[in-house]
Order: structure tokens, then C-alpha cells, then sequence
């Protein structure tokens, strides 16, 4: 089929028959003038799948130290050892974290942060097993594709063995980050020092393969086209298609804040954008049962409309998030679970609360 006899008719009755979208397809969604039109297709897919459920967790993140080697252009987060506001927490510190997230309930603790050039491989190992010894019944999702690939270099490892010993100290799951974009033009605009994008879907295969969930996340609203979106996110589905190991896709809206990258004028960015990449997002990954809205990045509004538009998860309670508010968010620090059944529950969708690997704990 030419790019000329895609219709959003024809895409809607391969949605109905749950035909897989082609690239094209996806391309033409993008450039779709209609976003109602758009937005009920995704709406149709994800109520299908999921009915009214939309999922939440109670969660903290843990951003250990952001003190870092790599200098990613977009990043507001980073910083040298010696800059002002450099910092990294001791096992201590961590702990204490730790304790505060089981005395709020949370169920999951997630952990990124920088690639620190001093920290040896074993703190990391001592962190996870800080973390379990204070909270044993939280699930540790930690460290990037991009982190791992660090680690395994600090310890003189295989990725198997690596992860093999990561698991062992307490790792349950990964997050997606240091996807951003894989399309190499981009990436090395982005992040000419961190991993290629090939090295970071060979390492999630990796992941997969020694019986680890993940997330996976695309960075939107830079320098990128619609074309690199969508062959981002078709990468993604191939490697889903070998693994299922993915869990939920997360687009990441930028943060043009503290960062070299913060006065160009992206035309594509916006909310009617966040909300179109997520509707094509739930019609082309047709193998990922969730998509996810990231409140802290997106905001509350944009987030709670995206339900809308082929939305099932919300992400979760959070607490100190540092990466996205060093780079501009203006979403709170938290959220608190009553604030977030009430979100998803004025939108006419019905509150789920889950853990970390989607089981359903709670429905309200």
C-alpha cells in the first residue's frame, strides 16, 4: 500500500481486525490533521485490551548521585564531581529512603542516576542489598540499559554475569531509560558518549533473557522527526516480538530546561503532540499490553486527558523525582494515592492499583 491510499478509514478497520499497523500507517497517524479521529482509534485498541482499568503504583524513586561522565546535551540532571550541586548518597541515606517508602506503603522502589566515575561495583551491589535488607517487601526496578552497561564495565564482566549478580543482591526489574532516540543522526546530537542504540536493545535483550521485566521509553520532543519516532518504536516492537519481555512503552516528553538544548523551538512539541504520540503509540505496539502516561513529565492535566487517547497507566506515586524537575517539570514532587484515584476516576476510568510486574493488588 503507497502512502497515498492510507486513509485513517483504512487504518480504522485494521484496528477493528487487529491488523499491525505498518510504519506507514504510523507515519500517517502522525501527520494526521484530525486528533479526536486519532485518539478514538487508540481509545478503541486500548479499551479492548484493557477495558476501563487504568493502572497505578505507589512507588519512590531514588536518584542516587548525579555526578556523571557522560555530558548528554539534553540533561539537565548531571554534573560534574566538583560542580555546584553535585551530590551522592551514602548507603545510609539510602536506607532511610528505603524506610520512608515502606512506612507509605509503596510497593516498588526505583533507582537511576548517574554514571559516577568513583563509586566501585560493588556499592552498587550494596545499595540493592541495603534497600531489601530495610524494606524486604519492596521490588527494586534500578538501573538502565545504560547503567548496566557501566557496571559491567566496572566489574569486569559479562552482561550475564552482571545482571546475574545484580539479581542476586536484590534487583527485581529495570526502568527504560537511555533509550531516548535510537535513530544514530539523533543520538549523536543527544548523547554522542552514551551507548548506541543497537547496544541498548542488545542489552535489553540481555535483560529478557536472564528473566528480567522491563520498561521501555522513547526521549520526544527535541530534534526528532515523526519518521525517527516511528522507527524508534519499531525496534521496540521487534525486540518485543522476541522477547515479551517489555512491559509498558513510556514516551518521555522533553524537558527543555538547564540544558544546551533548551532554545531550540521544536514545532512538534506541545500537548496535542503528547497526546497524538501516545494514541499512535497504543495502535502501532500492538505487543505491549501498556502504555504509559508519565505524569511528571507530561503533567497532570495532559496525563489525565491522555486516558482518553489509549492511556492504561499513570505511572505511580513517585516522591522526589529529580531528573525531569532539574530539567524544567513543573508537575509536584508526588502524588498521593488518593489524588491519583481521584485523576483517573474524574476521567471515567476505573483505578487499579498494581505492583511493579502489573498484578493487580487493588481496585477502587
Amino acid at each position: 500500500m503507497t502512502a497515498r491510499s492510507i486513509t485513517i478509514e483504512r487504518i480504522e478497520e485494521k484496528v477493528r481486525h487487529n491488523v499491525r499497523l505498518t510504519d506507514e500507517d504510523a507515519l500517517y497517524l502522525f501527520g494526521h490533521p484530525d486528533l479526536i479521529a486519532v485518539g478514538k482509534l487508540a481509545a478503541l485498541a486500548n479499551g479492548r485490551r484493557n477495558g476501563t482499568k487504568v493502572f497505578f503504583n505507589v512507588n519512590r524513586h531514588i536518584n542516587h548521585t548525579n555526578i556523571c561522565v557522560n555530558r548528554c546535551t539534553f540533561c539537565a540532571f548531571y554534573r560534574a564531581a566538583d560542580a555546584a550541586g553535585a551530590y551522592c548518597l551514602d548507603l545510609d541515606e539510602v536506607r532511610v529512603r528505603a524506610l520512608e517508602a515502606a512506612g507509605q506503603g509503596a510497593t516498588e522502589i526505583h533507582i537511576v542516576g548517574g554514571l559516577h566515575p568513583d563509586l566501585p561495583f560493588d556499592f552498587y551491589l550494596e545499595m540493592l542489598a541495603t534497600v531489601r535488607e530495610a524494606a524486604p517487601g519492596l521490588h527494586i526496578k534500578a538501573f538502565t540499559a545504560v547503567e548496566i552497561e557501566y557496571l559491567s564495565r566496572l566489574g569486569g564482566l559479562s552482561l550475564r554475569d552482571t545482571l546475574e549478580k545484580l539479581k542476586e543482591a536484590g534487583l527485581g526489574s529495570l526502568p527504560g531509560g537511555g533509550a531516548e532516540i535510537f535513530a544514530p543522526r539523533v543520538r549523536q546530537q543527544l548523547c554522542p558518549e552514551k551507548i548506541s542504540g543497537e547496544r541498548w536493545l542488545a542489552i535489553m535483550e540481555e535483560v529478557h533473557g536472564c528473566g528480567l521485566r522491563s520498561n521501555a521509553t522513547m526521549l520526544y520532543g527535541h530534534i526528532e522527526t515523526h519518521a525517527d519516532r516511528v522507527d524508534h518504536m519499531g525496534r521496540l516492537r521487534e525486540l518485543q516480538d522476541r522477547t515479551g519481555g517489555f512491559q509498558v512503552f513510556i514516551p518521555l516528553a522533553y524537558q527543555k530546561e538547564n540544558n544546551p538544548l533548551g532554545h531550540l523551538k521544536n514545532p512538534l512539541s506541545g500537548g496535542v503532540d503528547d497526546l497524538k504520540t501516545l494514541a499512535v503509540a497504543r495502535l502501532y505496539l500492538d505487543n505491549f499490553a501498556n502504555i504509559k502516561a508519565y505524569w511528571v513529565m507530561l503533567g497532570e492535566k495532559i496525563a489525565q486527558t491522555a486516558l482518553c487517547f489509549g492511556v492504561n497507566d499513570l505511572d505511580g506515586t513517585v516522591v522526589e523525582e529529580k531528573i525531569g524537575h532539574d530539567a524544567g517539570a513543573t508537575s509536584p514532587q508526588a502524588m498521593g494515592r488518593d489524588d491519583i484515584v481521584t485523576l483517573i476516576r474524574a476521567a471515567g476510568r476505573t483505578p487499579v492499583e498494581r505492583d511493579t510486574l502489573y498484578n493487580e493488588l487493588r481496585t477502587y
